[in-house]
C-alpha cells in the first residue's frame, strides 16, 4: 500500500527549501500479471530517434553544443546498418528484435604477409567459434573503461587494464551471493510522532552498524539484531546528510534549536561530522557570510569530498576540514553577484555556481580544488537554464531541465557530460519521457536513479506495461556511452510486475532494487556490468503482512542501503500517521538473508 503524501513542510529556509513536491511514487499496486508479451516500442534496445528527439541536426547556439559537433560526439546516424552488417567502428551493433542474441556477422581473417594459407584457416575457424560463444552466451562482450572517468583503457587482448584502486576495470564487485537469497524481516524502527512534519533524511550502512537521522538525534543500530549501538542527540532537528562517507565519518546539518511558538521555524544553520563508529560529534559550527550580518548563513544541502566538509544555501558556500572543522572558505557574493548555489561531493568536489538575477541566472557548473575552492574546470550553461543538478563528480555530469521540455514529472531533459577540461564531451537527451533518472529543481545533489560506472552511466526506463496483453507494470536499466553520448545495447529487464532503479555500483557491477508487485516481495539484483545478466542477492517474503510494509515506502521519498546480505529502508520526513486506523508506520524497515 502506498503512503499518503506528507504535507508540505513549512518554509524554514533549511534543508529542501523551496519544498519538494508531493510525493507520487511508483504508484499504486499493480494487478496480477499476466504472461510476458512483446513490450512495446521504445523500450530496451536503442532505435531510431524521430525528429525533435533533442538532437537537432544544427544545434543552436548556447546549448551546450560545438557550433560545428566533431565527428563521434554522440549524435544519432541518419541510418541504422542493416541485419547482418556490421556497424560503424566504434559503434554498438544493431539491436536485434526482441528476445534474440544480436547477430554477430562473421568476417574473414585478412591473410597475414607471406600468404600463410593454414594460419589463415586457423584465423578464420576462431573467428567463428567466438561468434558463436558470443551468441550464445546471450549478447556481445565489451571491455569499457572505468567509471571514475581516469581514462583507463581495454588492453590488445580483450582484457581490462587495471583501474585507479588497481582491481580489473572488468572484474566484479564486493558482493558476495547469499547462500539463501529468501530473506527475512530483521528489525523494524516505528516512525517518529513530532508535533510538525520532521526532516529525518540521512542513513549509512557500514560493515556493522546502521545509522539512520531521527527527530534531532542520530541513532547507530547493531546490523545483526537492530538493537541499538548509539545515540547522538542535537539542539535543534536535523535538517540535511550527504550520502557520503570519508575516514568513516559524515555531515549532517542540524537547527540550532527547537521550535518554539515564538521561534516556529528555525533557520538551519549549523553543519556536524559524526564518527559512524563511535557516534560521537567529531566537531560541530556555521559560517557568517557577506550579506548576513552577526547571523550564520542557513543552508540547503551538505556535502563530502575527501577531507573537505562543503554546504551551501541562498547565501552561497562555505567548507570546513573534515577532521578538526577547520574553516577553509566563507559564503561570498562577487561583483557579478555570483554564487557557489550547491556542491555535490564523492571522488571529486562539484558545484553549481549561479549569477546574475535570480529571475534569469547564469549557471556554471565547475570542479573545485576541494582544498581552497578554486575552480579547476568551468563549463557555462545554456542562458535561460534555471536549475541544474550534479548527477556525478568524477567524471562531471549536470542534469538539466532545458527549456522546460522534460517529461513525467523528472525535472530532467539532458545530461551534460563534461571532460576534465570544462569541455563538453557529450550530450544526452532524455526529454522524450522514455527514462527515469530524475533531478530535485531546488538540490543540486539531488539526482536519483541513475549511477555511473564502466564509463556509461545507467538509467532506468520509465514505466510502462508488461506486455500486450498483461496489466503488470515493468521497465528495464539501460546505458549511455559517457565519450559518445550515445544509448548502447545495454538491457536489463525488471520482469513482469516488478519496476526496477539501480542502487549504486559494485565495481564494474550495479546494485539495483526492484520494486514489486501486489503479491510479491521486492528484490535486491546485481546486474554483471559487461553481460547486464542479473543475479539475485535477495529476495523479500511475498507475505501480506511483510509485503504491506515494505511497499508503504515511496522510492521517491526513501532511502535504499544495501550491504552484505541486509538492506534497510527508511523514510526521509516523519509525521504523526492522518488516522489511527491507518496501517503502523516505520522510520525504517530492513531484511536481511542466510
Amino acid at each position: 500500500m502506498s503512503t499518503p503524501p506528507p504535507p508540505s513542510q513549512p518554509p524554514s529556509g533549511g534543508f529542501g527549501a523551496p519544498q519538494d513536491p508531493p510525493p507520487g511514487g511508483f504508484g499504486a499496486p499493480a494487478p496480477p500479471p499476466a504472461p510476458p508479451q512483446q513490450p512495446p516500442a521504445g523500450y530496451g534496445y536503442p532505435q531510431q530517434p524521430p525528429a525533435g528527439y533533442g538532437y537537432p541536426q544544427q544545434p543552436p547556439a548556447g546549448y551546450g553544443y560545438p557550433q560545428q559537433p566533431p565527428a563521434g560526439y554522440g549524435y544519432p546516424q541518419q541510418q541504422q546498418p542493416g541485419p547482418g552488417t556490421p556497424p560503424p567502428y566504434g559503434q554498438p551493433p544493431t539491436a536485434p528484435p526482441y528476445g534474440q542474441p544480436p547477430t554477430v556477422p562473421v568476417q574473414a581473417a585478412r591473410p597475414p604477409a607471406g600468404g600463410n594459407d593454414k594460419r589463415t584457416q586457423l584465423m578464420i575457424v576462431g573467428a567463428a567459434l567466438l561468434a558463436i560463444v558470443m551468441i550464445v552466451g546471450g549478447g556481445l562482450w565489451y571491455v569499457s573503461g572505468d567509471g571514475g572517468g581516469t581514462g583507463g583503457q581495454p588492453t590488445a587482448n580483450g582484457s581490462p587494464s587495471a583501474g585507479p584502486d588497481g582491481k580489473p576495470q572488468g572484474a566484479g564487485g564486493s558482493e558476495k551471493v547469499p547462500a539463501n537469497p529468501k530473506s527475512k524481516p530483521l528489525f523494524n524502527q516505528p516512525n517518529p510522532q513530532p508535533a510538525d512534519i520532521a526532516n529525518v533524511a540521512g542513513s549509512w550502512l557500514t560493515d556493522s552498524t546502521y545509522v539512520k537521522s531521527d527527530v534531532a538525534k542520530v541513532v547507530g543500530y547493531n546490523v545483526v539484531d537492530g538493537g541499538k549501538k548509539w545515540e547522538l542527540p542535537f539542539p535543534g532537528e536535523l535538517c540535511g546528510a550527504t550520502r557520503h562517507v570519508s575516514d568513516n565519518k559524515t555531515a549532517v546539518l542540524f537547527k540550532a534549536v527547537m521550535p518554539t511558538p515564538e521561534n516556529k521555524y528555525p533557520q538551519c544553520t549549523e553543519v556536524g561530522v559524526i564518527d559512524l563508529g563511535t557516534g560521537k560529534l567529531v566537531w560541530s559550527g556555521n559560517a557568517k557570510g557577506a550579506t548576513s550580518g552577526d547571523k550564520p548563513v542557513s543552508y540547503y544541502e551538505v556535502t563530502l569530498s575527501g577531507q573537505t566538509v562543503a554546504a551551501a544555501g541562498t547565501a552561497g558556500g562555505a567548507a570546513w576540514n573534515l577532521a578538526d572543522g577547520k574553516s577553509l572558505w566563507l559564503p561570498k557574493i562577487d561583483g557579478e553577484s555570483c554564487r557557489d548555489a550547491g556542491y555535490a561531493g564523492g571522488e571529486a568536489l562539484g558545484v553549481i555556481r549561479k549569477c546574475g538575477q535570480s529571475s534569469s541566472p547564469t549557471l556554471h557548473a565547475q570542479l573545485l580544488d576541494a582544498a581552497t575552492g578554486a575552480p579547476t574546470a568551468s563549463y557555462k550553461l545554456a542562458p535561460g537554464i534555471e536549475y541544474a543538478g550534479i548527477v556525478s563528480t568524477k567524471p562531471l555530469i549536470v542534469g538539466a531541465d532545458v527549456g522546460k521540455t522534460a517529461k513525467n514529472a523528472t525535472g530532467l531533459s539532458d545530461l551534460f557530460v563534461i571532460a576534465p577540461s570544462g569541455e563538453l564531451k557529450a550530450r544526452i537527451s532524455l526529454a522524450d519521457g522514455t527514462f527515469a533518472g530524475k533531478c530535485a529543481s531546488t538540490e543540486v545533489e539531488k539526482c536519483t536513479n541513475m549511477v555511473v560506472g564502466n564509463g556509461k552511466i545507467y538509467v532506468p526506463s520509465y514505466e510502462h506495461q508488461g506486455g500486450q496483453s498483461s496489466s503488470g507494470r515493468t521497465n528495464e536499466l539501460l546505458s549511455f556511452d559517457l565519450e559518445t553520448g550515445k544509448q548502447t545495447t545495454d538491457r536489463a529487464d525488471a520482469g513482469d510486475g516488478f519496476t526496477m532503479f539501480p542502487l549504486r555500483m559494485d565495481g564494474s557491477n550495479v546494485i539495483a532494487y526492484k520494486e514489486p508487485p501486489y503479491d510479491k516481495g521486492g528484490q535486491i539484483v546485481s546486474i554483471d556490468g559487461t553481460t547486464m545478466k542479473e543475479t539475485l542477492l535477495m529476495q523479500n517474503p511475498s507475505d501480506k503482512a511483510s509485503q504491506r510494509i515494505e511497499t508503504a515506502f515511496s522510492p521517491e521519498y526513501s532511502e535504499y542501503r544495501y550491504h552484505n546480505g541486509k538492506l534497510f529502508v527508511s523514510r526521509t520526513t516523519a509525521r504523526k500517521p492522518y488516522s489511527d486506523k491507518s496501517d503502523p508506520e516505520y522510520l525504517f524497515v530492513s531484511f536481511t538473508a542466510s
